[in-house]
C-alpha cells in the first residue's frame, strides 16, 4: 500500500459526504480474513506521528506520590483515599468522559476493586500495553503527550477493525500518514500478515466507506 492510494480514498470520502455543522472524523476500517479471533485476538496500541485533531482526555488514578504532578499533567486526577467517595454512577460518568486512565502501579489492587466492574466491560481499565500503569516515580507529562497520539486497534469478536485517525479539518497528508502507520503496525501483529487483510476502507462520520485500492 502506498500513501497516494490512501490520499485518493480520502478525496473520494470527502466528495461523498456533504458538509456538516460539526467537524467529522475520519475512520480507518479494515476487514480481516482467515483469522480465528478466539486464538488470535487483535489488540495493539499504535503511536502515531501526528495527533488526530481531537483532544484526548486523560484521568490519573494515583496515590499521594503522584497527585500533585497528575493534577498538572493530566485533565483530571483522583487520589486513592477518595476512591471510596465514588459510586457506580460516578464511575460510569468518568468512563464516559475520559479516553484513557493512568494508574499508579502500587495501588492497582485498589483500582481494580473500585473501578474494575465498570471499566472492564467498557475497555477503560488502565492498560500496560498503552504504558498507562506507571511507578510512583513516573514522569506523567511525556505519557500524557503520547496518549494524544495513541490509537487502540482491536478486533475481539468480529473480524473488523475500526478506529479514528483524524478529523476532516486536518491536512490529507496527516490523515493518510496516520492510516498508513496503523496499517503497517497491524500487519506486523497479524499471524499471516497481509494474508489476513481482506479490504481496507476510509470513511467520514456521516459518509459512506470508501475502499483503499
Amino acid at each position: 500500500m502506498e500513501i497516494k492510494q490512501i490520499q485518493a480514498a480520502i478525496n473520494k470520502a470527502r466528495d461523498a459526504s456533504r458538509k456538516r455543522k460539526f467537524n467529522q472524523t475520519f475512520d480507518l476500517i479494515v476487514n480481516l480474513k482467515n483469522i480465528d479471533l478466539k486464538k488470535n485476538k487483535v489488540e495493539i496500541f499504535v503511536d502515531l506521528h501526528h495527533e488526530k485533531g481531537k483532544k484526548i482526555k486523560v484521568c490519573a488514578l494515583v496515590g499521594p506520590e503522584l497527585l500533585d504532578q497528575a493534577k498538572t499533567a493530566c485533565d483530571h486526577a483522583i487520589v486513592s483515599e477518595d476512591f471510596g467517595d465514588l459510586d457506580k454512577k460516578k464511575i460510569k460518568e468518568l468512563a464516559k468522559t475520559y479516553d484513557f486512565f493512568i494508574a499508579q502501579a502500587t495501588i492497582m489492587p485498589k483500582i481494580a476493586q473500585t473501578f474494575g466492574r465498570v471499566f472492564g466491560p467498557l475497555g477503560k481499565m488502565p492498560n500496560p500495553k498503552a504504558g498507562c500503569i506507571v511507578p510512583p516515580t513516573a514522569n506523567l507529562k511525556p505519557l500524557y503527550e503520547k496518549l494524544q497520539r495513541l490509537v487502540k486497534v482491536s478486533a475481539q469478536k468480529q473480524p473488523v477493525i475500526q478506529c479514528a485517525i483524524g478529523t476532516e479539518n486536518l491536512d490529507d497528508a496527516i490523515i493518510a500518514d496516520n492510516y498508513l502507520t496503523i496499517y503497517k503496525a497491524l500487519i506486523t501483529n497479524l499471524p499471516n500478515r497481509e494474508n489476513n487483510i481482506k479490504k481496507g476502507f476510509i470513511k467520514l462520520t456521516m459518509g459512506p466507506a470508501v475502499g483503499v485500492e
